[in-house]
């Protein structure tokens, strides 16, 4: 089926945009080297086994990069500029893992003229291919090679609201050959138009109330072998998306509001391990002085534990340098009059119960590093809704304000960034992660995380 193959030359084209960024970084060097070679300057460029170890690098991480932009999704209705910024941006987040290579690797890279060269030769190369194939699908499609067959089955409205909904894409490759009205046509018109045009799938676009001739319909593909697709928007959500699993030997509709588990949060969470480790070792001798310095300013723990809301609410140990006195939790009670956030949450200006050293640990942010074990341990992420204490998460007045908890909390999200103690209302707190959790993506995981910061180091909303 042509959706299959669709898929299979979408992986062959990751394979493929992996050789030729491998390429383009060859091609870069020799144009280096023999741009050089009549001035007598070969010296100034290393030898190319100097750059082994970017191949490494670049050819798994490239294609995943451009995936994360949409690089590979509707090529014949992209425009070549387009393209080029989904290229450049995947082109930067690559800089950025290179960059980190060798500063924190030590891997070698003394000339900065190679890399700028397989940037420019690589956008090029991944540009010419993208046209190359659009033009040979469009050309493909407009002779009508390899154009699937699609037969059309339920009640006239419903096909014709589905036709308007496919896109010019959708249109070139696939050929609906048949429209079948299953509330006044016979299975037998449907098996016949199967047998005639030898359809490659049936779609069904039907209300709710039809669904018994749609189930008669569906075993008559069934016997014939042919795919049966199942329009299922008469259920209706809002924010949750819809998708297909089994369970028990039973077919399962599942409506996920959540980011669905894929190999973008496994490389989420590949991030989260690398960076809290790389955190620890780079603030390891930093948090040992702050440790000393605690115990020595005041009296109590150096490090602040509390039972906080993980996720789906999971309790879990959080870790912080104290920052407050060690009756902090004892005279909450008295300062209660006196909280300037809207709902469950407390929070109080100029708090009494904050030790000196503390405002400069909250001011700094410091005090959430020891967070970094949490992260490890796969409680925290780097990015995410902060995690709240289980008694602001039961005081919770709207239920939908638990859909917060609904991935797993982290070290800064866009709360942080938006002024973190400015923002006054809870309601605004909690659209904010709203807004995260289904804005998801790498990217945004990324931009929050250079965004964090400048917030840290200028102290932008912190008390």
């Amino acid at each position: 089926m042509l959706a299959r193959r669709q898929e299979l030359n979408t992986q062959l084209q990751v394979v493929i945009d992996g050789f030729l960024l491998a390429i383009s970084l060859w091609v870069a060097w020799l144009l280096r080297y023999y741009s050089t070679y009549w001035f007598n300057l070969k010296d100034a460029v290393d030898p190319f086994h100097d750059y082994h170890w970017l191949f490494i690098v670049i050819m798994p991480f490239g294609p995943i990069l451009l995936d994360l932009q949409s690089f590979y999704q509707s090529p014949l209705n992209k425009t070549v500029f387009r393209s080029i910024v989904q290229i450049l941006r995947a082109m930067i987040g690559l800089s950025i893992i290179v960059s980190g290579c060798v500063i924190f690797l030590r891997f070698p890279m003394a000339n900065r003229s190679v890399p700028l060269l397989f940037i420019v030769i690589g956008t090029l190369a991944l540009v010419i291919k993208e046209r190359l194939i659009a033009a040979n699908l469009r050309r493909r499609a407009v002779r009508g090679v390899q154009r699937e067959p699609v037969l059309l089955a339920g009640l006239p409205q419903d096909l014709a609201a589905l036709e308007r909904s496919f896109t010019a894409e959708q249109r070139l490759i696939i050929d609906v050959v048949g429209r079948i009205d299953i509330d006044r046509q016979p299975i037998s018109d449907l098996v016949e138009a199967m047998h005639k045009h030898a359809v490659s799938r049936v779609i069904f676009a039907a209300s709710h109330s039809r669904l018994n001739r749609v189930e008669e319909a569906i075993s008559a593909c069934e016997v014939e072998g042919v795919p049966a697709w199942l329009v299922a928007d008469f259920i209706q959500t809002s924010i949750a998306k819809p998708d297909f699993d089994a369970f028990a030997g039973r077919p399962m509709l599942v409506f996920r509001s959540t980011p669905e588990v894929s190999w973008a949060l496994w490389i989420k969470r590949g991030i989260d391990i690398v960076g809290a480790f790389v955190a620890l070792i780079i603030f390891a001798i930093p948090m040992a002085i702050v440790a000393v310095m605690i115990r020595i300013s005041s009296p109590g723990p150096v490090i602040f534990r509390q039972r906080r809301a993980g996720r789906f609410g999971k309790p879990f140990v959080m870790y912080k340098f104290r920052s407050m006195t060690d009756d902090a939790e004892m005279r909450r009670a008295e300062l209660e009059p006196f909280n300037q956030m809207s709902g469950p949450v407390f929070k109080v200006e100029s708090d009494p119960r904050i030790t000196p050293l503390g405002r400069w640990l909250r001011r700094t942010s410091f005090d959430e590093l020891p967070q970094l074990w949490n992260v490890l341990a796969g409680d925290m992420s780097l990015v995410g809704p902060r995690p709240l204490p289980l008694y602001e998460v039961e005081k919770f007045e709207n239920t939908a304000q638990r859909r917060r908890l609904s991935v797993k909390p982290g070290l800064t999200c866009l709360w942080q960034i938006s002024g973190r103690n400015q923002v006054k209302d809870f309601g605004d707190w909690v659209r904010l992660d709203l807004d995260y959790i289904d804005r998801w993506s790498l990217g945004l995981d990324f931009k929050i995380l250079i965004r964090t910061i400048p917030a840290v180091i200028l102290g932008l909303g912190a008390k």
